[in-house]
């Protein structure tokens, strides 16, 4: 079979692959400080030339930030596939509590396995360059490229990706294709292969009650004049319900139920909720009572208050009344939950709930929606078996907590959905120090995308 013949090939190869993916890891490419600019185009130049040499039409497009690197490649009438990752990562801070360079990458053994240990190894460099050496085993025993493939990496992911949604929407014609695949994901547990099929949206609301002039002296003006952090913390007591429902009026319009066979698999994930929060010194799940902790976590919509603050705060104590207090709320979206919608509905619920002699002013932090695939399409269930073949074990439909918004632009401006699919492991530390990637997911993410280029491309 030609995929054995591919998949030996990966095998062969990967003493050499661990060495091109510590070339990229090498290189700086810190793209929130601008004092790493020239270290992150050299990176983009890096898998410009990398690409090219697999037989790409591959360039580094100029951004007012870091370039964009895109390159096409194969024919065929198959899936047109387009891959996307990003070759920037996060500040290296705090340095002291690295156990060597982070940007001096290394094979390490660990009682749980080799790993290498280095600034991107698992966010993102290491995840993109498993679908690059894909590529290149098929390359070399096909001498051609695997069916029609686009690649776009991003150099803005860890700063905001600022240029990215003008990017999409100027050259939304050149990176059309069927589906999308994205590689900033994980296993489930660290052991089970999953693609994430559902990603939260994101609703961020700041806003400051007013009340008096001036901060008052609590002696002459208590119990006569309102109390702003009164007012404020009587409107975020009510946000939520005894059963933990959400209070806002049209909050749960667009939230959709899990279908039957979703239902099933997530049962069959048996999430140990209780071990899910002992790490963190909890044991009971809060929210909404009548739903399992897998839904709270992956299909349920959120508030929750992630700052309060007013008045006197400092060391010692001051009799103060004060001008003004303070929150930020913020909103995880499911389903078609409309964000601008919901952030309208959320001003005009706080506001109706004011008392005389008290204002309210705003200010947002982003509104973006969820990303909901729809996986009838035969592309997901080709993926997950490829993944099943690979692992040797069932892979599973997921959802996930937080936000790819390049998920959901890619939905928006170009029309795809995605599959993302990729081979961190929760314990990577993306992020933060000593950043690791196992070699494990590293070779067997390699093989997992041969076979999905197999059954697809």
């Amino acid at each position: 079979m030609t995929l054995d013949a591919v998949l030996a090939r990966i095998d062969a190869d990967l003493p050499q692959a661990v060495e091109r993916l510590q070339e990229l890891l090498r290189i700086p490419s810190i793209s929130t400080d601008p004092a790493y600019k020239e270290a992150c185009a050299k990176a983009a130049d890096w898998l410009v030339a990398d690409l090219a040499g697999l037989g790409f039409d591959a360039s580094a497009r100029a951004t007012p930030g870091h370039p964009m690197v895109v390159a096409h490649g194969g024919t065929g009438s198959g899936t047109h596939l387009l891959f996307y990752g990003h070759y920037d990562v996060q500040p290296v801070d705090p340095l002291s509590l690295w156990t060597r360079d982070p940007f001096d990458p290394v094979v390490e053994d660990t009682p749980k396995g080799k790993v290498l240990r280095g600034r991107g190894t698992s966010d993102d460099k290491g995840q993109l360059m498993t679908f690059v050496e894909a590529c290149r085993a098929w390359k070399a025993v096909h001498g051609s490229l695997p069916g029609k493939l686009t690649i776009f990496f991003e150099g803005e992911e860890e700063s905001g990706s600022p240029s990215l949604i003008p990017f999409l929407k100027a050259n939304a014609a050149e990176l059309k294709a069927d589906v999308a695949l994205i590689c900033d994901t994980g296993l489930y547990e660290g052991r089970t292969p999953a693609i994430t099929t559902m990603l939260r949206g994101l609703l961020g609301e700041e806003f400051t009650i007013r009340a008096a002039s001036r901060d008052l002296h609590s002696g002459m003006y208590g119990g006569l004049a309102q109390n702003p952090i009164h007012v404020l913390s009587r409107i975020l007591a009510g946000l939520r319900d005894e059963t933990g429902r959400i209070q806002v009026p049209g909050f749960y319009d667009g939230v959709t139920e899990l279908s039957d066979d979703l239902r099933a698999q997530w049962q069959g994930l048996a999430f140990d909720h209780a071990r899910f929060l002992g790490d963190v010194g909890l044991s009971v799940p809060a929210g909404e009572v009548d739903r399992t902790p897998l839904e709270k976590l992956w299909a349920r919509p959120t508030a929750e208050v992630n700052g309060i603050w007013g008045g006197y705060t400092g060391d010692g104590f001051k009799t103060v009344l004060p001008g003004e207090a303070h929150a930020k709320v913020s909103f995880r979206l499911v389903g078609t939950q409309d964000p601008l919608k919901l952030r309208d509905a959320f001003r005009a619920w706080v506001t109706a709930q004011l008392p005389e002699d008290c204002s309210v002013e705003w200010k947002e932090h982003g509104a973006g929606p969820a990303s909901v695939m729809e996986i009838d399409h035969p592309a997901f269930a080709a993926a997950r078996q490829a993944l099943t073949e690979e692992w040797a074990q069932p892979a599973v439909f997921v959802g996930a907590g937080g936000s790819i918004p390049v998920a959901g632009y890619f939905k928006t401006y170009l029309g795809l959905d995605a599959i993302l699919m990729g081979f961190a492991k929760d314990d990577d530390q993306i992020h933060s120090p000593n950043e690791k990637y196992d070699l494990e997911s590293f070779h067997k993410g390699i093989r997992s995308w041969a076979r999905v280029l197999e059954k697809l491309a």
